[in-house]
C-alpha cells in the first residue's frame, strides 16, 4: 500500500520530534546524575513517567496491567528494556553524551542481523554488507587498542544490544497489547533498572531543585517522545519514516556540545558518518520474511511491525 506522500512528511515530522525529545530526555538524565546516584535518577524518572503513561492509558479505557505482560515474550522483552536502560543511563552518565548516542545508532542493524538469525528473515547481501558496514563504525568510534579507547564506551554497547533484544521481542509482543500498555511496560521496566542500581550507587540524596526539575521534565520529554514515534510509525510509510531516526544523533550531539562542552574528535565523527549511513542503507533495501511476522491489531497497513518503545 503505497501513501500519499504528504501522509509520508507528516511521519517525518513526528519522528524528527521524537528524537529531538529523546535527546533532551537523554541530557537531561545526564545532567540530574552529576548530583544524583544514576539509581535513584533512573528509579524518579520511571516513577513520573509511569505515572503520566498510567493516565493516558486510563483516559483511553485501558488497563494499565493485563496479564500478557507475564507471557514468556513480554518477560523476555523487559528483561532486554532492563538492560538497555540500565546500562544506557550509565552509558550518559559516566560517557560523552555524543559517544554513547553514536553508538546507540547501531541498534537497528543488529535489530537486522537478529531478525534473519532468530525470525529466520531473508536480508540480502546488501544488507548484511551494510551491516558489517556500521558495525566497522562502530569499532572505529569505541578505537579498541588505541591510546583513546575509553572501557566505559563499552556501557553503550551492551545498551544498545539490550535496545535491540526489546525491539526484536517487541515484534512477537501480543496483539492484544495496545502501544500505550507497551509504555506502562517500558516506565516500569526503567524502576525495575533503578532498583537494580540503586545498592551498587552512592545513597540517594534529596534532589536539588535542578535535579529535579530535570527528571519531571525529561520524564514528560520521554512520553512525549514515545507517543511521537509511535505516531510516527503509523502515519508514513516504515521505509520512508524509518531513516529518520537517526536525527537523534544530531541533536545529541549539538545537546552535548551546548550543554556539557563536549568536543567529537574526528573518529566519532567518521565512526558516526559510516553507522549512520550504513542504517540508511540497510533501511532502503527491506529484507524478505521467511513467514509473517506478528502484527498488532491497532497497526494499519502502512506499519510493517509494531511500534517500538525506544530511546
Amino acid at each position: 500500500m503505497r501513501l500519499d506522500a504528504s501522509w509520508n512528511r507528516q511521519g517525518a515530522i513526528f519522528m524528527v520530534l521524537a528524537m529531538a525529545c529523546f535527546a533532551v530526555e537523554d541530557a537531561l538524565l545526564k545532567t540530574a546524575a552529576q548530583s544524583l546516584p544514576v539509581g535513584q535518577v533512573l528509579l524518579g524518572f520511571g516513577l513520573i513517567g509511569l505515572a503520566v503513561q498510567s493516565a493516558l492509558v486510563r483516559a483511553a479505557g485501558e488497563r494499565a496491567f493485563v496479564p500478557a505482560m507475564g507471557s514468556r515474550v513480554m518477560v523476555t522483552r523487559s528483561l532486554f528494556e532492563v538492560v538497555g536502560r540500565l546500562f544506557f543511563m550509565l552509558a550518559i552518565a559516566l560517557t560523552p553524551l555524543s559517544t554513547a548516542s553514536a553508538i546507540l545508532q547501531a541498534a537497528p542493524l543488529v535489530v537486522i542481523a537478529g531478525a534473519a538469525i532468530f525470525f529466520g528473515e531473508r536480508v540480502g547481501v546488501r544488507r548484511w554488507l551494510a551491516v558489517v558496514l556500521g558495525f566497522a563504525g562502530v569499532l572505529i568510534i569505541l578505537r579498541p587498542g588505541a591510546e583513546g579507547f575509553g572501557i566505559l564506551s563499552l556501557l553503550a554497547v551492551i545498551a544498545t544490544l539490550g535496545f535491540a533484544g526489546r525491539d526484536l521481542a517487541t515484534r512477537a509482543a501480543p496483539g492484544s497489547m495496545s502501544h500505550r500498555q507497551l509504555g506502562v511496560l517500558g516506565f516500569t521496566m526503567l524502576v525495575v533498572a533503578g532498583l537494580i542500581a540503586l545498592p551498587f550507587g552512592k545513597a540517594p540524596v534529596w534532589p536539588g531543585q535542578l535535579a529535579a526539575l530535570c527528571l519531571v521534565t525529561g520524564a514528560l520529554s520521554g512520553v512525549v517522545a514515545y507517543n511521537a514515534l509511535t505516531t510516527a510509525m503509523r502515519t508514513g510509510e516504515v521505509g520512508a519514516v524509518t531513516p529518520f531516526r537517526y536525527t537523534r544523533l544530531v541533536f545529541a550531539m549539538l545537546a552535548g556540545i551546548v550543554m556539557f562542552r563536549e568536543q567529537p574528535d574526528l573518529w566519532t565523527v567518521a565512526g558516526s558518518v559510516i553507522v549512520v549511513g550504513a542504517g540508511i542503507v540497510a533501511l532502503s533495501f527491506p529484507g524478505r520474511q521467511a513467514a509473517p511476522a506478528p502484527r498488532r491489531a491497532d497497526i494499519p497497513p502502512c506499519g510493517k511491525y509494531p511500534a517500538r518503545h525506544g530511546p
